[in-house]
């Protein structure tokens, strides 16, 4: 998939595999609000990153839903990991949607002021906060498209998905033409 003035070479594409080993310039955690580490994808990063990352979150006093926060990666691969805080899944109608679509706004946002050119995401929501898998992958290829257009993008954007049918989910979202 490419976009915008750079479509010679900015590219949207979906794997499956572990997102702390991804070797981008950031990797984009699926966060709770307190960005003090969890379960799942958060505290993995979190074991990944080191103790270090831990001590440079609690610096920040947490991040509200629908916004990112940008730290150092410390012992992973990534240069930066984003924090991203994606909505609980309540069936749709507190706003989740465009919370959603908020957190990867976010890290596109932090992804140019900082001149990431490779960034890696899980698929935020979907996992312990119950957000529909295929409403979040169609939220977040649209984010990923719309940012590519804008100056200052990143180059490549990778979803990272930690099992098979979140992949096939990608995949065939990644399939449709845009729209």
């Amino acid at each position: 998939m490419t976009t915008g003035p750079a479509a010679q070479t900015a590219s949207i594409e979906a794997v499956q595999g572990d997102i702390t080993r991804q070797r981008v310039d950031a990797i984009v955690n699926a966060a709770n609000g307190t960005l003090l580490g969890g379960g799942g994808v958060d505290g993995a990063i979190h074991r990944a990153a080191g103790p270090e990352l831990l001590a440079e979150c609690r610096t920040l006093g947490g991040c509200p839903t629908g916004e990112a926060r940008i730290t150092r990666g410390y012992r992973l691969p990534a240069r930066w990991v984003l924090h991203a805080v994606g909505p609980v899944w309540h069936g749709g109608g507190r706003d989740e949607d465009e919370l959603l679509a908020g957190a990867y706004r976010a890290c596109f946002a932090l992804a140019r002021q900082h001149g990431i050119a490779t960034i890696a995401f899980p698929a935020i929501s979907t996992g312990a906060f119950g957000f529909p898998r295929e409403r979040a992958a169609r939220i977040a290829l649209a984010e990923a498209r719309a940012a590519l257009a804008e100056p200052g993008a990143p180059q490549r954007v990778l979803f990272v998905c930690f099992d098979r049918a979140t992949l096939e989910t990608y995949q065939a979202l990644l399939a449709e033409p845009p729209g």
